[in-house]
Formats: structure tokens, sequence, C-alpha cells
């Protein structure tokens, strides 16, 4: 994978349960549901996002936790209920007028095969099933949930030269 191809990229669209959370599905005695999301993750969304690139997200449940993670951080692009996410890329390209190869995708298990195989940039985070690690374009160090969506949003903004005036706006002298 090559720099070029993340430059290219003007929307990252993830998965949810094992890419922005550790993969863990917590009920209470209710039956609610609840998840934990990783707080540099989001601060890697709002930074690609501040920088006009569009994040969404792309999952097969439907959850309260995520609805209330996505307008915390501004995300207005969320497809919850999804069983075929590849049969939806059609659908998010013509709403955001981006082509699926100026789309990433990043996901961990076999459900996120059809729509990586479609778009520009596959990623894997790196405890991803390995048929996922396989078939990506990338493998993220960092974990899902741990770490990994910070990864590749900071991957794509240094790839457009664009983080360096990020950091240099947080005081980083080079």
């Amino acid at each position: 994978m090559s720099t070029s191809d993340l430059k290219k990229i003007k929307l990252l669209l993830l998965d949810v349960d094992g890419v922005l959370t550790r993969g863990d599905i917590v009920y209470d005695d209710n039956g609610v549901q609840s998840k934990t999301f990783n707080s540099k993750d989001g601060v890697g969304i709002r930074l690609l996002m501040d920088a006009g690139i569009p994040v969404g997200l792309v999952t097969g449940r439907k959850s309260a936790a995520l609805e209330h993670r996505c307008n915390n951080l501004g995300i207005n692009l969320l497809y919850d209920g999804v069983h075929d996410k590849a049969a939806l890329l059609g659908e998010i390209s013509t709403r955001t007028g981006f082509a699926p190869s100026e789309i990433a995708f990043v996901g961990d298990d076999l459900p996120d095969l059809p729509i990586m195989n479609l778009v520009g940039v596959a990623v894997a985070v790196a405890d991803a099933v390995p048929t996922v690690c396989r078939m990506a374009d990338i493998v993220t160090t960092a974990k899902g949930g741990r770490g990994a969506v910070r990864e590749i949003c900071e991957a794509i903004l240094d790839a457009k030269g664009l983080m360096r005036g990020i950091l240099e706006g947080y005081g980083v002298a080079f």
C-alpha cells in the first residue's frame, strides 16, 4: 500500500463492533446494550472530519449507544442494521458523491469482506480474523477499539500532507 492510495481517500467508512469497540457486546439485566468506545479513536475521527474528510459507520447491529456516539462526534453517515454492506456502497457513493475508489473501509470480520473488496483502500484492524487481514490492503498495528481508527485517520491525514499542520496547531515544532 502506497501513500498515494491513502492520498486519494475522500471518505472513511468504519465497521463498529471490533473496529470502534473491542468487539464486546454487553447487556445489563434489563437487556440494555452498552458499548465502550476509545477516546483516542474519537479524536482521530474529529481530526479527519475537521480536515474535510467525512467519516461514516456501516454496521450490522443497531444500538442506542452508537447513536449517542455519532451525535457526540458529529457523524451524519450512520448505516446500522445492515446485513449486506456491499449492496449499500452504491447508495453511499451516490449520497456522498465519492466513487468507491475514493473510499476506505475498516473492518474486522467476514461480513466486512464484500465491501472491502469494492473500495479503494481496505483496512483491517490488527486483531481482525486472519482472512480479513490477508485480504486487506493495510493492517493496523493497533487493535480494534484500542486506537486502530486513530491510526488510519492519522495515516490518511499524513498521506494528504495535513498531519504536520495539525500537529503545529497543537504546538509541536518541527
